[in-house]
């Protein structure tokens, strides 16, 4: 994914080391070879993954052309591979299958568990309502990947962890089953890949969007939990092989890994509808899903180094801002802000179609606000943890406060955003987060929160949809096709406090200037 100079550095992988049989070389064509796939074969998806997650492509079609695809060699050199986030997890796989000669089925299509608006974010989740064997030498990769595209979208991973006709699996919350190649789903409707895990338990992912961009960050609030019935959270592939011509897929009972527990818990499982009231439970420590996630990945400990934290999110806040910067580009460079404001707003500005979906950043905005609060909220916790002495925290200093103030202002001094009219200091760009346009008709610099001459209509529509810019849950559910009178009419929302310096400053009587 995308690399910028200041990002930590990663370990690099070595080129992926092929296992003996690889596919012909030569040919368009899916042919299938082998009747399952062997733990060698899910090695070798791993380690695709996990190259891919790790090099520095910015679209699929950099990727799977770059020097991280040891298959690259064997495309068409002018077929250009597209993918947004749903699809992206299955264009892979499928692609990983066509190489290697290994058996792939998909759901084709979906049904709504119970009356929707939009099957994408059915609130009953939804039911697989047929499948598709990829045939063997018949179709040309290439044409089964614009099948695949044209059939998936984020309703395809709607469904029940205990469904098992679905082409993944709800994977127990452990290192080894939580790797790259895991799927993460968002019920707010986007789609990621794990390709990398820490030894402190920090999973990171990478992602598609609907301007085919792919960008890279961590699992963390940003990811909502949600009831089963929609399916959120980490998806392994099902095991699948060829049986009699056909796939057949392997049932939850048969899956050594598979495991509920990310929506119930690890006590006794509750009823569907008291989902939440699940516990999750570490030696004889109670914890939030969160904390018990990122403990498991690492081993079975929870261990926070505050000063680390504070740092790495601070970078992948500051690289969330550069993908921004390069979605609003693609919006300003399709001249969006020549055209008239429509009349009315999509009938959910988080979920929709066309140019709004292409080029409008209201999901990727509440994701960003999401993640400076998360922040702000981390800060103090660490500070109230550490002040007790909780065994959790790894702190050797003498004044968490101070040390904590300084890594945050020297962090964030080295982080700037070039906006395309100028460029934003990692705090200016926090503090103008909630005035941000995510509205593609509006000028460059409202979409960066600043202001300009384009006229009485947009700039009404501009103040209107403050409320919905102070907003950070992605309501999908709710109608939102307001004309710009009913727009004024709607209650006002309050923006949460993202400010971790006016925090730190507070806890403090050595008061430093500000950067």
């Amino acid at each position: 994914m995308l690399r910028v100079a200041f990002v930590l550095s990663l370990l690099a992988l070595s080129p992926i080391a092929l296992p003996a049989r690889a596919a012909d070389s030569q040919s368009d064509l899916y042919v299938v070879r082998h009747e399952r796939w062997s733990e060698a074969d899910e090695q070798g998806w791993r380690d695709f993954i996990a190259a891919i997650g790790t090099s520095d492509c910015t679209t699929l079609d950099a990727c799977l052309h770059g020097k991280a695809n040891p298959f690259a060699g064997t495309d068409r050199p002018g077929f250009v591979f597209q993918s947004d986030c749903a699809d992206l997890p299955y264009v892979l796989r499928f692609y990983y299958a066509w190489k290697r000669g290994l058996p792939f089925s998909f759901v084709s299509d979906v049904r709504a568990r119970g009356a929707t608006r939009d099957i994408r974010y059915s609130p009953g989740g939804n039911a697989v309502a047929s499948r598709f064997d990829v045939p063997s030498g018949t179709m040309s990769g290439y044409a089964a990947i614009e099948k695949i595209r044209a059939a998936v979208s984020s309703a395809t991973y709607r469904l029940h962890p205990d469904m098992d006709d679905g082409d993944f699996y709800s994977p127990r919350l452990a290192p080894g089953a939580i790797q790259p190649g895991t799927v993460v789903y968002d019920p707010a409707g986007h789609v990621g890949i794990v390709y990398r895990v820490e030894t402190n338990g920090r999973i990171h992912f990478f992602d598609a969007h609907t301007d085919y961009s792919l960008t890279e960050t961590v699992y963390d609030l940003r990811f909502a939990r949600e009831k089963p019935e929609v399916g959120a959270g980490f998806k392994n592939w099902r095991p699948e092989h060829v049986e009699g011509g056909h796939i057949v897929l392997a049932r939850n009972a048969q899956i050594a890994d598979f495991s509920d527990e990310q929506f119930t818990g690890n006590g006794a499982r509750p009823r569907d509808e008291d989902w939440k009231s699940g516990t999750f439970t570490l030696g004889d420590e109670q914890l939030d899903y969160y904390d018990y996630l990122r403990a498991r990945m690492a081993g079975g400990k929870l261990v926070f180094e505050p000063v680390a934290e504070l740092i790495a999110t601070v970078w992948s806040n500051c690289n969330d801002l550069h993908y921004r910067a390069q979605a609003v580009q693609l919006a300003i460079d399709a001249g969006l802000e020549n055209r008239a404001e429509p009349q009315r707003l999509p009938d959910n500005i988080y979920g929709t179609q066309g140019d709004w979906e292409t080029y409008s950043t209201p999901s990727r905005d509440a994701r960003l606000k999401t993640a400076f609060k998360a922040l702000r909220d981390q800060v103090q916790r660490f500070v109230e943890m550490a002040r007790r002495h909780d065994p959790h925290i790894h702190y050797d200093g003498d004044d968490i406060v101070r040390d904590l103030l300084k890594a945050y202002d020297r962090e964030t001094s080295f982080c700037r955003i070039a906006t395309g009219d100028g460029t934003l200091s990692y705090e200016d760009a926090r503090k103008l987060l909630f005035a941000m346009s995510f509205d593609p008709y509006h000028c460059l610099e409202r979409r960066w929160g600043g202001t300009c001459d384009d006229g009485p209509v947009k700039t009404a529509w501009y103040e209107a949809e403050q409320s919905l810019r102070n907003q950070i849950e992605r309501t999908y559910d709710a109608r939102m096709g307001f004309t710009l009178d009913e727009l004024r009419a709607q209650p006002p929302v309050t923006a949460p406090d993202t400010d971790v310096r006016a925090y730190l400053l507070s806890q403090t009587s050595d008061v430093p200037p500000s950067p």
